[in-house]
Order: C-alpha cells, then sequence, then structure tokens
C-alpha cells in the first residue's frame, strides 16, 4: 500500500499527472454531473499550474498542484490520528508542513486545498529520484478490525489508489456505482482510458448508454484529455 511511509509505489510526476487526468476522464464519463464526482483535473487551474483532485463526500479529500518544479500533494482525511481537529487548539501535525520546498509555496496558501485540514503533504521536484515528505513523529497506529495497523494520517487509503493499475480503478468503480454504470465498465475500458486513447461515441456509450459523446466536450477540455480521432454521436 501507498501511504507517507514508503511511497515507493506512487508513480513519477508526469505518469502520475496522466492517471489523474485518466481517473478524471473515467468519472467524468460514469458520473456525469460533476457534483457526485469523486476524481477531477483542470489542466487550466492557474497561469503554469494543473490541478487534480480527489474528493469523496464524506469530508476526505487530495489536491496535487503541477507546475514547472513537479508536484505538490495535499490529503485529509477527517478520521486520521493526525487531523488538525484532535489537537487543541487545532494545529496541522508537527512536521508535515514544515519542509514543503519553496517551489511549491503557492499551494500552501492556496484557499481552495484549504491546507488547515491537512493530515499528510508529499511533494516531488523533477529531478527527484524519490517523493518526500516532512520529518514527523507518527504517534502509535489503531489497528483495524483485522488486526493491522491503520495510517495514522490517512495516507494509504488516499494515495493507494493512484498506482497505475487500472485493476484498482476498476474495482472501486465497481463497488462505487454498483448496478448503475459501473457494472458496464470494463477492465478494457479502463485500459483504453489509462492509455490516454481518444474516447470513440462507442466507448463512451459501452460505458454509460444514456451519454453522448458530445456531452463530454467540456470534460475534455478541463481535463486535457486527447481529442485526436474522437467522433461525435
Amino acid at each position: 500500500m501507498i501511504s507517507t511511509r514508503d511511497l515507493s509505489g506512487l508513480l513519477p510526476v508526469d505518469l502520475l499527472k496522466r492517471i489523474m487526468q485518466s481517473m478524471a476522464m473515467l468519472d467524468a464519463i460514469l458520473s456525469p454531473e460533476w457534483e457526485y464526482r469523486y476524481y477531477s483535473f483542470n489542466v487550466k487551474w492557474a497561469p503554469e499550474e494543473q490541478m487534480g483532485s480527489m474528493r469523496n463526500g464524506s469530508g476526505d479529500d487530495l489536491f496535487a498542484l503541477f507546475n514547472a518544479h513537479g508536484c505538490f500533494i495535499k490529503g485529509f482525511d477527517h478520521e486520521a490520528l493526525m487531523s488538525p481537529y484532535g489537537r487543541q487548539p487545532k494545529a496541522v501535525w508537527p512536521g508535515v508542513l514544515d519542509a514543503v520546498p519553496k517551489a511549491f509555496e503557492r499551494g500552501l496558501s492556496e484557499p481552495a486545498f484549504a491546507m488547515e485540514d491537512t493530515t499528510f503533504c508529499i511533494w516531488r521536484q523533477y529531478g527527484d529520484e524519490q517523493w518526500h515528505r516532512g520529518v514527523i513523529e507518527f504517534p502509535p497506529p489503531k489497528l483495524r478490525f483485522d488486526g493491522a495497523p491503520l495510517d495514522p494520517d490517512g495516507s494509504g487509503d488516499l494515495l493507494s489508489p493512484y498506482d497505475g493499475n487500472p485493476v484498482t480503478y476498476l474495482a472501486w468503480a465497481i463497488y462505487r456505482f454498483g448496478g448503475l454504470t459501473g457494472e458496464n465498465l470494463t477492465l478494457e475500458h479502463v485500459q483504453h482510458v489509462y492509455d490516454h486513447k481518444p474516447l470513440t461515441a462507442e466507448l463512451v456509450r459501452e460505458i454509460n448508454p444514456e451519454l453522448p459523446l458530445g456531452d463530454l466536450d467540456g470534460d475534455i477540455e478541463e481535463i486535457g484529455y486527447p481529442r485526436r480521432g474522437a467522433k461525435k454521436d
């Protein structure tokens, strides 16, 4: 499992961006109404910046800021032991934000990221061989029902979906959407989008029979997903 205590499985910056775009595109097909989506991506977030995000509707979120230097990720798990709400007065856990490089300082003051609600933060600059986090003294973890330790900062649950494996997304989508559009999704569909192959009307119809390809024009532009070869209904 990917977590702040083992970031070796997290993709390099550019590959992570592609996967975040792919997950946002799949969510746009499965859930046409934006407010019900988990994953989103905005290729024109700000001048020279792009942003990927996850909101699960239960109070947890993740924001990834991409710029010319690399990527900065902030996450918040409202049930984590390291939640700012568990400290008096409310405060981000010591060390989580202290070592963020200057290259990502704008993210620290971005209102949309709600940095005051942070349980973990990681970053990677181009040229780095690995992802980084601050120097943190983690609290003893709680145990799950099966005896396995829970990440005290919630990073395991929020980062593990970004492993680049289509099977991971497929399993989540089937669980999330169930008997709605999720039952139409196949591994081949996910692989197609993970490979950034242009969408076709046939593929979109197979995943969500009620969604014409043309309805995705705005999402394709916002996400920055490739258009070449796409045909509208």
